[in-house]
């Protein structure tokens, strides 16, 4: 009787270790090692903090990134009510210098080209501002050839305003002019997005070694440094 006592105990005894050893692994060990996974992409020491344009010159500010496939980006800009901008082209560009002269609508009129590792922007999303495409929110966003290691994808992006169309101050070429605050464009994403579930935001402070700065086209920005980060269920 004694000894099936001893064996009940010790059967009990360990049931309890064991159980105690799950709670901590499940609740406290396994989320910190995924906190630290997740704590940088490694990708974004690849991607710099600006854009370029195709002569070297730098452009925009990286203020935002998304971590997930192509078709998760696609479906979170959508869903908060934004468009692919159309590829530049003959076409396009001829539309929206007509659209901006005559004040017509075109969501998805194009984005020049930016440039983030030699390479331009593999896509660009806008929401209409205004009656006609020379005053418009957009974002170009850049993906990263590494993955993390959930094997997942970094995408770098610089969200800002067009103001209006003008001739640019470094080359003189006509071209968009961006509007100082560049955080509220990045902001305004978002706030459009924060009715998409399963979204996350965390934040990289001073991500920006300037909080000031001119772009590819000689626009003044100023911005708090801060790098938006979404990632999604």
């Amino acid at each position: 009787m004694k000894t099936a006592i001893r064996i009940l105990l010790a059967m009990l005894i360990g049931t309890g270790v064991i159980a105690s050893l799950y709670g901590l692994s499940a609740y406290e060990f396994v989320p910190t090692v995924w906190r630290f996974v997740e704590r940088r992409h490694p990708a974004l020491d690849q991607a710099g903090t600006r854009a370029f344009t195709s002569t070297g010159i730098p452009g925009d500010p990286l203020n935002l990134a998304f971590v997930g496939n192509e078709d998760a980006l696609r479906k979170l800009m959508l869903g908060a009510h934004w468009f692919v901008a159309n590829p530049i082209g003959l076409g396009s560009s001829v539309r929206i210098a007509l659209d901006s002269v005559a004040h017509r609508a075109y969501a998805e009129a194009p984005v020049s080209s930016l440039y983030v590792n030699g390479r331009r922007q593999d896509i660009a999303f806008e929401a209409p501002s205004g009656k006609d495409p020379s005053r418009r929110h957009h974002v170009r966003f850049w993906k990263m050839a590494t993955p993390d290691l959930l094997g997942r994808t970094l995408w770098v992006g610089a969200a800002t305003y067009d103001s209006g169309v003008g001739v640019s101050h470094t080359t003189g070429q006509i071209t968009h002019h961006i509007a100082p605050d560049v955080d509220r464009e990045r902001d305004k994403i978002l706030n459009d997005i924060h009715t998409v579930s399963g979204v996350e935001i965390k934040w990289i402070d001073d991500f920006q070694p300037e909080r000031t700065g001119r772009n590819g086209c000689g626009d003044p920005y100023v911005t708090d440094g801060r790098l938006a980060v979404i990632e999604t269920d």
